[in-house]
């Protein structure tokens, strides 16, 4: 167990700082009818902050690695705070836009640096329970953040919300303030700083495989998000509040996919537990394909389907993240900001294009939801039982020679 200079456990601060994501994003969801109303618009807010959020992690990575993660860490959490609160002060859409596009830097500083310090403590073979047991925790968040955020968008309006947001980023500075020690590995002086870049991070090929297992499995995951209110509200005709709890369901079972993980991982180790994994993620996608070819107008496939792919969901994303770092321990923030990088990117693209075929009529029902996530299955199986194998016997050639 890993331990701050002032004694904390960094198991009990990592869940709390990778919960800072659903904190700006899920409870802010129930809060854009009531935005759009007030200013005019909402959508933009929220692409803004995901934008920022993915394009900011490849500069913060590189300051991470030179300047060390708790500088960076400790700045993000300062520009969460300052963002969140100048919005909730926001006069009009489009300096609420730009606050939230500060807080999405924001929101990489602490994401970054809090993934690169599990590498910076922890060996690369404990790094996917730590991250495991840190989603579990993001998972929690993630599940009460929309329930708390209605409540308080009912009582006390939208901008409460933001309000709220900082009050969670003024407490996690100060934990972090007092609890958070540099985890950067000390260099001797006379060792000149590393200067690996793009060009070392995407030549290892365990940060290739990993990374992309991350981008597939969150590619899918991303479709429904994106798409799933169109789905179930508009094509299946679901009242906006029974709608909210299925995300909600889905948060639930990837608490426990997460749980599951780790004990994969201590049984089966990472390479059978991802197979197990990309298994579940095809198979929830293939029962919601045969949903939408024999019965396109029920939700119970498209129901069963979700909840089996949230369970390959849980497995793959803390193999994957603690994975594509676990080779560059000296390039730790480079390569998790590039593999966030490539996750928001893929996730982008992949919903941009799903949803072009989303149209007033429903003619596609719920393909533009259910076929991206098929496709997402295939990839993972390709990449459990196809191109993790050959880093598998390579990693196993390595090791005997190196001893």
């Amino acid at each position: 167990m890993k331990r701050s200079p002032n004694g904390i456990d960094f198991v009990w601060l990592l869940p709390l700082l990778l919960a800072a994501q659903p904190v700006a994003t899920d409870s802010y969801l129930p809060a854009l009818p009531e935005i759009a109303r007030d200013l005019g618009s909402a959508s933009s807010s929220l692409t803004v902050f995901v934008l920022a959020f993915g394009i900011a992690q490849i500069p913060v990575g590189l300051l991470a690695d030179r300047a060390g993660r708790r500088p960076v860490l400790i700045g993000g959490l300062i520009l969460y705070v300052i963002a969140a609160l100048a919005g909730a002060l926001a006069p009009n859409v489009e300096v609420l836009a730009a606050l939230r596009a500060l807080q999405g830097v924001a929101m990489a500083s602490i994401l970054v640096c809090a993934r690169a310090a599990v590498r910076d403590l922890y060996p690369a073979h404990e790094g996917p329970h730590v991250m495991a047991r840190g989603l579990t925790g993001l998972g929690v968040v993630a599940l009460m953040a929309p329930i708390l955020g209605a409540a308080i968008v009912q009582w006390a309006g939208w901008r409460w919300v933001l309000a709220t947001m900082a009050l969670y980023a003024v407490v996690l500075l100060a934990m972090c303030w007092h609890s958070f020690g540099e985890t950067l590995p000390v260099r001797d002086d006379r060792q000149p700083m590393p200067k690996g870049g793009l060009r070392e991070v995407f030549a290892s090929r365990s940060f290739r495989v990993w990374s992309s297992l991350a981008a597939a499995t969150y590619g899918g995951l991303f479709c429904f998000l994106l798409l799933s209110p169109m789905v179930y509200i508009g094509y299946l005709g679901f009242s906006p509040a029974l709608y909210g709890w299925i995300p909600a369901g889905g948060s639930a079972i990837y608490i426990c996919s997460t749980t599951l993980c780790r004990r994969l991982l201590r049984a089966k180790g990472p390479y059978v537990t991802v197979r197990i994994g990309a298994t579940l993620s095809l198979c929830g996608a293939v029962i919601q394909a045969l949903g939408c070819l024999l019965l396109p107008h029920s939700a119970w496939p498209l129901l069963l389907g979700h909840a089996v792919f949230c369970m390959g969901h849980g497995i793959h994303q803390p193999c994957g993240q603690a994975g594509a770092v676990g080779d560059l321990p000296h390039l730790a923030g480079r390569a998790v900001s590039w593999s966030g990088f490539v996750m928001m990117l893929v996730a982008f693209c992949t919903g941009q294009i799903a949803a072009s075929f989303v149209d007033a009529a429903y003619t596609h029902g719920a393909w533009p939801m259910v076929a991206p996530m098929v496709v997402a299955g295939v990839i993972l199986m390709l990449i459990a039982f196809a191109w993790l194998p050959a880093l598998q016997r390579e990693t196993e050639r390595v090791v005997p020679r190196s001893q």
